[in-house]
């Protein structure tokens, strides 16, 4: 059953309190975070007070929504206004923001509860959460081992029952990776469902806010919390968002599902990770899907094309952390060591290496040769897409080409790690959703994940297929040690 619904049926039959059920996470907490350090901040006495004005509602006899009293962790790439915001960098260690994101204010006036601030790779640039300037997340599953990024945070928080639901934002795979990691749903939806307005930018055409939960209805209660129009982030779609809870069947009568060849002939693909997909598909057949195999022939093309792009919006965008403004300042004579000292002491190595990059991309003289191709690319991946989608309802393929490796393991590997965003890049460059679930575990016990690709607003024939395919199979309900 859905983590959301059991806590709201509790809060509405009184069997138990918001503050009761903000406790228990809290104390959740307090006894795995010096194992798996997920929270950068926690807010406790906050969201205790929260969750009294919650109680104080159900006593009124009010109706209170799905949200409310639901304990939620959020990626500290989400400005929370009077919370600090690091983005897990030293250059924003004392940022506490004037103002509030676009989801956590939804969150807010849905009565959900901000339990505090989880870790990410700095800046949300990578693939591990390792590049955290303040601490390494631990695997759930196995402390050793990396959670995945650079949601690393928010999916151990959720995998370790350290709250209810989480946020995370994708830009090149920073949800639904970490998803197959730690053995939880996580969603990237449609380019512009869900407001960025709040969301400290990394490469402001790939970038998407989605749920982290237990299961495909939380992740479809957690959106349609925070999805819709907001004029204040020009990206926004103004479409209707429908009731993606009405998607949740369990069978696939009629249902196309096309299988991406190229996902399979990847290098380094675990024969653990393809065993559980294929085993994956046949259970969709068996629920009544049409399996097809479709080729998408420049899917592999998506990671040269990322690492061009990302990084040269993430030069633009992180231009504005110069020490003048706003976030730390190396205080120098000059104005020019001052720029210079305080982004050499506030950023780290990955985001100054996706700084160098960017900027090298976009110089006079490489623009067209890197940048301007790395787009017409782009728009040849999302025809692939487009042509499939005229087949098919949905695609399926592994979430990542491994389970969770060791920390440490890659850290010297730049391309290696990045090798492992194969699957899930070419859904941000196309603007498509894409959710990863669990779909079986290897022989040393690590969650393997299988996604599921929508055609532009078509998260609820995501949340039908893994609805189904969740019921039709226990791993959802396995917990780690």
């Amino acid at each position: 059953m859905s983590v959301i619904r059991a806590l709201h049926q509790q809060l509405v039959s009184k069997e138990r309190s918001a503050v009761e059920i903000t406790q228990g996470y809290l104390d959740q907490i307090a006894a795995l975070e010096p194992q798996i350090h997920s929270y950068l901040t926690v807010t406790g006495e906050q969201a205790l007070a929260q969750a009294a004005q919650v109680d104080a509602r159900i006593a009124a006899g009010e109706d209170i929504g799905m949200l409310a009293g639901i304990p939620i962790a959020l990626k500290d790439n989400l400005c929370t206004q009077g919370v600090r915001t690091t983005c897990a960098s030293k250059i924003l260690e004392n940022f506490v923001p004037p103002y509030e994101s676009t989801v956590t204010e939804r969150l807010r006036e849905a009565g959900a509860i901000a339990l505090g601030k989880t870790n990410l790779d700095e800046f949300a640039m990578g693939s591990s959460t390792e590049n955290s300037a303040y601490q390494l997340t631990g695997n759930p599953w196995d402390v050793t081992r990396v959670p995945g990024g650079s949601s690393g945070g928010s999916a151990a928080a959720v995998a370790a029952r350290e709250c209810a639901v989480a946020l995370g934002s994708d830009t090149g795979g920073s949800i639904r990776q970490p998803a197959a990691f730690c053995g939880v749903v996580g969603l990237k939806p449609t380019y512009g469902l869900v407001s960025r307005f709040g969301l400290v930018a990394f490469a402001s055409s790939l970038d998407q806010i989605g749920p982290l939960t237990l299961t495909v209805e939380d992740a479809a209660l957690l959106l349609q919390g925070i999805a819709g129009h907001d004029p204040r982030d020009s990206t926004s779609l103004n479409v209707k968002i429908p009731d993606y809870t009405q998607s949740l069947k369990t069978d696939l009568k009629g249902r196309k599902v096309g299988i991406i060849t190229e996902t399979f002939a990847a290098e380094g693909i675990d024969p653990a990770v393809r065993a559980a997909v294929e085993k994956a598909i046949q259970q969709l057949k068996d629920l009544g899907a049409e399996v097809q195999e479709i080729s998408c022939p420049r899917f592999s093309y998506g990671l040269p094309t990322y690492y061009i792009i990302a990084p040269s919006e993430a030069s633009s965008n992180l231009a504005r952390y110069d020490g003048v403004k706003y976030g730390a300042r190396n205080n120098n004579d000059s104005l020019m060591d001052m720029y210079t000292k305080t982004r050499a002491e506030g950023f780290g190595d990955e985001v100054k290496r996706r700084i160098m990059i960017g900027t090298y991309a976009l110089s006079a003289g490489y623009y067209d040769a890197y940048y301007l191709k790395a787009q017409k690319v782009r728009t040849l991946i999302k025809q692939d897409f487009e042509a499939a989608f005229g087949q098919v309802d949905v695609l399926v393929c592994p979430t990542t080409p491994t389970t969770a490796f060791k920390a440490g393991e890659k850290v010297d590997d730049p391309l290696s790690m990045y090798l492992g965003d194969l699957m899930t890049i070419p859904v941000n460059l196309a603007g498509l959703p894409g959710l990863s679930l669990p779909c079986g575990f290897d022989d040393q016990g690590l969650p393997i994940g299988l996604q599921i690709i929508g055609n532009a607003l078509r998260e609820d024939l995501l949340f039908e297929v893994g609805y189904a395919y969740e019921q039709a199979t226990e791993w959802h309900q396995r917990v780690p040690g």
